[in-house]
């Protein structure tokens, strides 16, 4: 079965269990008749996340669940869940419900289609209308405001978790905490080419966030400065060939 998957569709998890199963049965029913995976990732969840998962996959064979045995954070989660990914093409979607699943065929089709370019490897979503509090709003306009000055990125919306990119080119970036809201850059530094496509956006189905602005603004300063700091000692090969 591996070897015949088009997309693997990784969901980064911790404390959603009044969430996932409904989204489980969303990515089913926005899959149907594609050869596709979904790997759910707890990540050291403290709910009854993972046991309602474990249940699920009676009834959806196409789910793989990974647990990570600490807590390790959103970016670890992803990765744990790409490194097990079976398909050369890998989804994102935010364990929360946010997000709709229904989008993701979109933006794959986008990046697989004929007339893309070599060196598309990522296509991100873009929340066209948020519904999120008008001060979680605020500070995520003014973290992205901060971070595309700086970097230069094209992103104006770094934290929508909607994304499909080429697996391989993933795992060439380098990994560090946070990584997944600096992908564009990242992916743009390699020398590849990142596509933005307007997606949907949902209020939260059960539970809170756990981010807040102010931990998340004093998270993007040390970030950015980690991140620029990665770009400025990037060297460019130009391209290897065989002799």
């Amino acid at each position: 079965m591996a070897h015949s998957l088009e997309f693997s569709i990784v969901v980064p998890v911790h404390n959603e269990a009044g969430n996932v199963q409904a989204l489980v049965e969303e990515i089913a029913r926005a899959h149907d008749g594609r050869a596709y995976e979904m790997v759910f990732v707890d990540d050291a969840s403290t709910d009854d996340t993972r046991a309602v998962l474990a249940d699920l996959k009676t009834r959806f064979p196409m789910l793989r669940v990974l647990g990570h045995r600490k807590n390790a954070g959103q970016s670890r989660a992803i990765r744990s869940g790409i490194i097990a990914a079976r398909a050369p093409v890998v989804g994102t979607i935010d364990g929360d419900g946010q997000n709709d699943p229904a989008d993701l065929p979109d933006l794959y089709r986008q990046l697989v289609r004929a007339d893309a370019p070599a060196e598309l490897k990522m296509v991100m979503g873009r929340r066209a209308s948020r519904k999120d509090t008008a001060w979680k709003r605020f500070g995520s306009r003014f973290a992205n405001n901060i971070r595309q000055w700086m970097l230069k990125d094209d992103c104006d919306d770094t934290g929508c978790g909607t994304k499909v990119m080429n697996r391989d080119a993933y795992l060439a970036l380098p990994y560090f905490d946070h990584m997944h809201r600096y992908m564009p850059a990242m992916m743009k530094a390699e020398g590849y080419k990142v596509e933005f496509r307007d997606v949907n956006h949902r209020p939260r189905g059960a539970g809170t966030s756990s981010y807040t602005n102010f931990g998340r603004l004093n998270d993007a300063f040390s970030d950015l400065r980690g991140v620029m700091w990665l770009i400025r000692r990037r060297r460019d090969p130009g391209g290897a060939d065989e002799i």
